[in-house]
């Protein structure tokens, strides 16, 4: 594939070839199940999503079939620009893997929302990598129209994580999973190398076309922040 680029992408973007298929489809997956989790009467509290800094999407995820399996998946990352005061902004395509120990018998695919609860939060997103649990912290998500059930931990929480699997939506804890920024799809997607403050916190960063389904979604979801 060959890139042209004319500018820096926070300067308005550059110029660029469309992305590869692959990751068109990854974006319309990502916004597929955002919409999907939402309009689950016992899934995401409406509440914990106004009040959150970020949301990370990470659909199919696929688990090894047998014995000491491990987990991989590919998805994206939005955050409300400016620290948590602006609108969403474009996406940071991003990856999920770790170990995950025990009896599996046969595949599994899952999908993984993650909430990001707090500006420290955020701080980790901007790392090339970071692992639940051990770098931040994290804890199932509390499901329902509203947070009043959740617990001090889970409000506590650095990251709320939430899995969809087989028409089974729940809060799931994650600890020792590692998500890390994919630089190979965001050259693809973006046209060039692009730093993850600038895809996230920049509000002028110009969101391509094919993540505006994503980022709609959650604009309509959820506008504005609100400090809780």
């Amino acid at each position: 594939m060959t890139w042209v680029v004319l500018g820096p992408p926070g300067a308005g973007g550059p110029a660029r070839a469309a992305p590869d298929a692959k990751e068109i489809r990854r974006l319309q997956a990502c916004a597929e199940v955002l919409q999907e989790v939402m309009d689950v009467p016992e899934g995401i509290p409406k509440d914990l999503l106004h009040k959150s800094y970020c949301v990370v999407v990470i659909p199919s995820v696929k688990k090894a079939a047998l014995g000491v399996g491990g987990r991989f998946g590919k998805g994206a990352a939005v955050c409300r620009t400016e620290g948590g005061r602006g609108a969403w902004g474009a996406p940071l395509m991003v990856t999920l893997g770790g170990g995950s120990f025990g009896l599996q018998i046969g595949g599994q695919s899952s999908d993984y929302v993650f909430l990001v609860m707090n500006p420290k939060g955020i701080d980790n997103l901007l790392k090339s990598k970071f692992t639940l649990g051990a770098d931040c912290s994290v804890a199932a998500g509390p499901k329902g129209r509203s947070m009043e059930a959740a617990t001090d931990a889970q409000m506590r929480a650095e990251i709320l994580t939430y899995s969809r699997s087989r028409g089974v939506f729940a809060g799931l804890s994650l600890e020792g999973a590692v998500l890390k920024q994919d630089d190979d799809s965001n050259f693809d997607v973006y046209g060039g190398n692009v730093a993850a403050r600038e895809v996230l916190s920049n509000p002028g960063f110009k969101i391509p076309s094919e993540a505006r389904p994503l980022v709609d979604a959650l604009r309509t979801l959820s506008a504005n922040h609100v400090s809780g």
